[in-house]
């Protein structure tokens, strides 16, 4: 219970913000423009609390946090004085109503690149991208990627961590080819492998990026050797100590952590004979781990963990910049979200993608806890993540969401007259179908999750 109460309490406080940012880029520019402002409302229904500002426009916080709005003088919505009409939105010229209307977006990926800017100068901990693993007969392998390569790009993206390298392979969903840059082990010569996709399949869901492509990252390497006890669990019950290393368990001997972790999860609350090695003597003891549940099934927990070899310094590096170079990078962070959400995006809407991939605000409220849960620095990236797509998805040329006004601007450029409303009317209606049917499926897709 109160791992929900975190998620949604991080995910009302993403939201609040992402929707108080692209209102506010609508309220600006419409300021800037001479466009009278009713009402800035975070929210819909109720009003939780309002304030009428010395400018006269009304600023409310309203009980449903799953959107916002600017409210401007309109003639088209109601009646306005003669005096003021210099001031309604519908009287501005048509650069100026797109300007106002492509602020809020634009406000999104203003946002994003502001909150990459701090992240990078806080600064980000993170490892080089080597490569640990490769599965035999594997896409990767087939294109000669080897063991202890260090990816450098991905199809011209930069790839200075692992974050960067999925963000860029998932990017090429359906897609047919994949070109890696990469490092030769223990070199800086750089050389390029083409990786065929043509039969090359992946579910989110389920499956990870890089295990499809045969590609496991490297890392540090798991002793047997025990560095952590729980308290009253089974493994202090058996008598087991700090640094003991295990040998043989279940009757068969070890050289590998994962075989330790099979064997207490296929036995819980049974018996499994032991063998350490402790302080140069064979030590004999009998574990039997506890059972928790794992989804529809019971799985043995013993409550001890290995110790882990340390990364070696040259693989560890900080994504910390000056505030003048943190920018570029930032700048650079965002434009590849933008690029590869809208790739993203296009898939879906050809079909590359499958519609079981959308995500609605369950997974976004799981994400928004657990960066929240990890600090300041991992949330703020993924309030800029969210930021973009909330900008590219209300770019979208659908009537009901800005991208769409944006398209009766564009005809209205053409033809030199407005849209009718007629024709507006019947495409909102028609733009409000789509989404609703988009958020019905991506709402599914989350229940599926669960």
């Amino acid at each position: 219970m109160t791992g929900i109460l975190w998620n949604l309490g991080a995910f009302l406080l993403a939201l609040g913000i992402l929707i108080a940012v692209h209102e506010y880029g609508h309220f600006w520019v419409a300021r800037r423009c001479g466009v009278y402002v009713e009402k800035f409302s975070i929210g819909f229904g109720k009003a939780l609390w309002r304030k009428v500002g010395k400018d006269g426009t009304e600023y409310t916080l309203a009980m449903i946090p799953l959107g916002g709005y600017v409210k401007m003088l309109d003639e088209r919505v109601e009646p306005v004085d003669s005096d003021r009409r210099h001031m309604a939105f519908n009287n501005k010229k048509l650069w100026q109503r797109s300007a106002i209307v492509a602020a809020g977006p634009l406000a999104n990926f203003l946002f994003a690149i502001v909150a990459y800017w701090v992240v990078y100068l806080i600064g980000v901990p993170a490892v080089k991208p080597i490569i640990g693993d490769i599965a035999p007969q594997s896409i990767a392998a087939e294109a000669g990627i080897e063991s202890g390569m260090e990816l450098k790009t991905i199809s011209g993206i930069k790839t200075a961590d692992w974050e960067s390298v999925n963000m860029a392979m998932i990017s090429h969903i359906g897609d047919k080819e994949m070109v890696l840059t990469v490092t030769e082990p223990g070199t800086s010569y750089e050389i390029e492998k083409q990786l065929d996709l043509s039969s090359w399949s992946f579910d989110p869901e389920s499956e990870r990026v890089l295990t499809t492509l045969g590609i496991t990252p490297y890392s540090p390497k798991i002793t047997l050797v025990i560095s952590q006890l729980v308290e009253d669990g089974a493994a202090i019950s058996a008598g087991l100590r700090l640094n003991d290393e295990i040998i043989a368990i279940g009757g068969e001997g070890v050289t590998d952590w994962q075989q330790v972790v099979d064997a207490v999860r296929s036995h819980p609350q049974q018996a499994l004979a032991m063998e350490v090695l402790r302080d140069g003597e064979l030590v004999s003891l009998t574990l039997t781990p506890e059972a928790k549940a794992s989804g529809e099934e019971l799985v043995g927990y013993a409550g001890f963990a290995p110790k882990v070899e340390p990364w070696p310094e040259s693989y560890r590096i900080n994504l910390q910049y000056g505030p003048v170079e943190a920018v570029g990078k930032a700048a650079e962070k965002t434009w590849q979200l933008v690029t590869l959400t809208f790739d993203m995006v296009t898939k879906l809407v050809t079909g590359d993608v499958a519609m079981k991939n959308l995500s609605g605000p369950i997974s976004i409220a799981k994400g928004a806890g657990m960066t929240a849960d990890y600090g300041v620095v991992y949330f703020l990236g993924f309030l800029a993540l969210i930021s973009v797509n909330l900008g590219i998805v209300n770019l979208l040329p659908l009537p009901v969401l800005d991208g769409g006004h944006l398209m009766f601007f564009a005809i209205e450029a053409v033809t030199r007259r407005p849209v009718s409303e007629r024709v507006q009317d019947i495409g909102y209606r028609v733009g409000s179908a789509i989404l609703v049917a988009l958020m019905a499926v991506a709402l599914f897709n989350d229940f599926t999750r669960l």
